[in-house]
């Protein structure tokens, strides 16, 4: 009897040091990870003993970086259900973040849109990203303030008049 949802039969658990699981997901799936020293928590998707999906996050003081979610599909799972365990990968590093007093949450697309979109993610320039987090590959950016997409630089370094002036 084969199972109706094969989703439905993943465990989700965090994953702590060693990466060495995570890490070697995403190798196979030929994704970038940052530095093991780099990473401040994650989460995994298990099929019994086989991770089968992670999230990685790098951590710059209430900034934060996701990297993935990747998911390697176990047999018979279809596409439409590793987007919903890249989403629940997700939803666990926000509901992460929101504990541990992280505010800002970035993500590069990697043709995960829709997942972004869902969680409460809004394109948002590069310059927004901590000089600590630049530098990571990808092209174009997500970010997530509290669930909410309210974004704005309002207020950051001050009016471009005020700068003229000297007034910072």
């Amino acid at each position: 009897m084969g199972r109706s949802n094969p989703a439905d039969a993943l465990a989700y658990r965090s994953i702590t040091e060693p990466w060495d699981a995570a890490l070697e997901l995403f190798r196979f799936a030929g994704a970038w990870a940052p530095a093991p020293a780099d990473l401040h928590a994650g989460w995994g998707a298990w099929e019994g003993d086989r991770l089968v999906g992670a999230v990685l996050m790098e951590r710059a003081g209430a900034k934060a970086m996701l990297h993935g979610p990747v998911v390697v599909a176990p047999p018979g799972m279809p596409a439409e259900e590793m987007l919903g365990v890249a989403g629940e990968l997700t939803t666990q590093g926000l509901a992460h973040a929101g504990s541990v007093g992280v505010e800002t949450v970035f993500a590069r697309p990697q043709g995960l849109d829709r997942v972004w979109v869902r969680a409460g993610f809004i394109p948002v320039p590069e310059a927004e990203l901590p000089r600590s987090l630049r530098g990571r590959p990808g092209v174009g950016l997500f970010g997530w303030r509290g669930g909410t997409a309210l974004w704005s630089t309002a207020g950051r370094g001050g009016s471009r008049s005020a700068l003229a002036r000297g007034e910072h």
